[in-house]
């Protein structure tokens, strides 16, 4: 089977993907790849690259997306496929670094529970019923981090690199991913990101946002399965899909 790694985002552990890599067991050998101890982009990059094989696909969610793209920066000659989940592509820009710093000076002073009720909620959106469900595993998630973490990630983010000169030269299958109440990655902006790259098709998944691999865990692994069927068969061409509509909640 196809080697696939999922790179998680801020914050993020196994926890992020809930069930995704059962539902794709029988077309890859999924691997998940968190980055807890590394404060830059590079070495994040450098990990995913040290832990895999010569060969393989690669999908980041969110901050991992940013992670794929540095991989692919490095090693392109190594990606079979690249997945760009609830991700961007620019610089820092506008307040972020104020942002940024009143949620780790947040976590500092009052602790991870106290961040995850504060930083979570925004970034949810499904359903009230399945934010209720999953929320108790991503505010654990959460807490299995620490401040300085935290703080180390917040800081590889700030210090990213323009990623917009890298998508014309993305040549392989490439999965742009978003979901319809997305705040922080919109659908908008990954479109803007496939007019960029050659070979990329864009799925949005109704009834999520930010979280979509946990919020909608059935969809993402529809995607990705179709986008690993692309990676297999590259010579075939790419198939775009959009999740049903679905009513704002």
């Amino acid at each position: 089977m196809h080697p696939l790694f999922l790179s998680c985002g801020l914050l993020c552990d196994e926890a992020i993907w809930a069930d995704v890599p059962a539902r794709l067991a029988d077309v890859a050998d999924v691997h998940v790849v968190s980055f807890s101890s590394f404060s830059s982009l590079g070495a994040m990059a450098d990990q995913v690259l040290m832990a895999a094989p010569e060969r393989f696909a690669l999908a980041g969610h969110s901050m991992g997306g940013r992670v794929a793209l540095e991989v692919w920066r490095r090693a392109p000659q190594r990606i079979t496929g690249l997945g760009l989940l609830n991700t961007g592509v620019h610089p820092t820009r506008g307040a972020e670094h104020d942002s940024r710093a009143l949620l780790v000076r947040l976590a500092q002073t009052h602790g991870m529970k106290v961040l995850a009720a504060e930083w979570l909620p925004p970034l949810m959106g499904a359903s009230a019923a399945r934010v209720a469900q999953v929320m108790p595993s991503l505010t654990a998630m959460v807490e299995r981090a620490t401040p300085a973490i935290f703080a180390a990630q917040s800081n590889a983010l700030l210090d990213r690199p323009d990623a917009r000169p890298l998508l014309p030269t993305i040549n392989v299958p490439t999965l742009l991913l978003s979901g319809t109440n997305d705040t922080w990655s919109s659908h908008t902006q990954h479109a803007d990101m496939q007019r960029r790259v050659p070979h990329a098709t864009l799925v949005e998944i109704a009834g999520a946002g930010h979280m979509a691999p946990i919020e909608r865990p059935d969809a993402v692994a529809r995607a990705l399965r179709g986008w690993l069927a692309a990676v297999c068969r590259p010579t075939r061409p790419l198939e775009s899909g959009q999740d049903r509509p679905r009513s704002r909640n």
